[in-house]
């Protein structure tokens, strides 16, 4: 049985990795460690924790004590640090909590893993480590910066983050290769795109919009809307997670991207168009709109305020990189994986999840507001 310790898995891409491999493997031992914060909602994973194959710890990946009891009660096999602050537009008003967590929390994780790992020296002094174990960073491709308009990011690229969280995130990558280089720890890096997707947090761009049209509200788009970004669902992304975990090379990383690039008024317009057509189709879907307006022939709820006219442009944001787009060619080289969902259907299978939990909505935007 492998034994697996998941930092930040009350988070939207952790949460989902939990329930991928839950899933998958009848053999594992989950132990999920969140502190919990504003991003953190314990409701997402509750269903999954059992405390047999999945048990929860509240607490923070930046205390020593913590940690250390958890591998000094569990024999780990990986770890799987999904545990950041990462919302852009917060890391402009907070960056010290960016550093704090991203960085030292990181590097906290690796010295414990690296005390609980070590199983002696070998003739030249390097550490020798227990067999199978690998401790895993999970990164984004903000950390490359920003591209012009043709050309992909490749693990080649050289790292030129250009805001408080990617920077954070950036160092934490260097500190986790420095494990590798320093002491010979078996680890690996994942920078993946923009994922979408079921339990993401309302503040990203997806759910916001999704969240918004149904309160009756403007959909602000930075800018001119042209900032691109690449998709990926977050179902393909755990998959990617799971085949570099298991078979991925140590010492490497690897751009898990969705070959998927639009816009941000792309994805706002055919997000508005795709909310509008379902609702057309299942008149069910209507119900969960909070704006509730009657066409004045019929009598009946009107969606034809569900257009363009929602979008409202606003001040860019500060540093705001143009264009991200990654290659993965190396990881589906090396290990096989190409993702599987087309942005066009994953983006309707996003949208119905969310029309179809209110309650989870509701209850993360009451934990926001407070």
């Amino acid at each position: 049985m492998k034994t697996y310790l998941v930092t930040g898995a009350a988070g939207f891409i952790g949460a989902n990795y939990v329930k991928h491999i839950l899933a998958r493997y009848a053999d594992i031992k989950v132990v999920i460690l969140d502190a919990l914060t504003y991003a953190g909602n314990l409701g997402t994973i509750m269903d999954d924790i059992d405390n047999e194959r999945c048990l929860f710890v509240k607490g923070d990946i930046c205390e020593r004590d913590v940690v250390d009891r958890l591998f000094a009660e569990y024999r780990f096999d990986y770890v799987v640090n999904f545990a950041a602050e990462s919302h852009v537009d917060r890391s402009i008003e907070q960056p010290q909590l960016f550093l704090i967590t991203n960085i030292l929390g990181t590097q906290n994780l690796l010295d414990c893993a690296r005390r609980a790992w070590v199983m002696g020296k070998d003739g030249q002094g390097y550490p020798t480590w227990r067999k199978g174990v690998r401790f895993h960073q999970v990164s984004t491709d903000e950390v490359y910066g920003s591209l012009p308009p043709e050309g992909f990011f490749t693990e080649r690229t050289p790292l030129a983050p250009r805001s408080p969280y990617s920077a954070s995130k950036a160092s934490a990558d260097m500190v986790v290769m420095a494990y590798y280089d320093t002491y010979h720890m078996p680890v690996s890096v994942t920078r993946c795109s923009n994922n979408y997707g079921p339990y993401q947090f309302p503040e990203k761009l997806i759910p916001l919009i999704i969240k918004n049209i149904l309160e009756g509200k403007r959909l602000p788009v930075y800018g001119d809307g042209g900032n691109v970004r690449d998709w990926l669902y977050v179902e393909d992304h755990c998959e990617a997670i799971e085949l570099v975990l298991r078979q991925g090379r140590d010492g490497e990383a690897y751009n898990v991207g969705g070959h998927n690039e639009k816009t941000n008024l792309e994805i706002v317009k055919l997000t508005i168009a795709t909310i509008r057509r379902l609702m057309e189709e299942r008149p069910a879907y209507r119900e969960a709109l909070k704006k509730r307006t009657k066409d004045a022939a019929t009598g009946e709820l009107s969606i034809d305020w569900i257009n363009d006219d929602l979008i409202g442009f606003v001040k860019d944001r500060l540093g705001h990189d143009r264009r991200y787009a990654i290659d993965p060619a190396k990881i589906a080289a090396d290990l096989g994986w190409t993702p599987r969902t087309k942005f066009e259907d994953g983006i309707v299978k996003t949208i119905e999840w969310y029309l179809d939990h209110q309650p989870w909505v509701e209850e993360v935007n009451s934990k926001l507001k407070n």
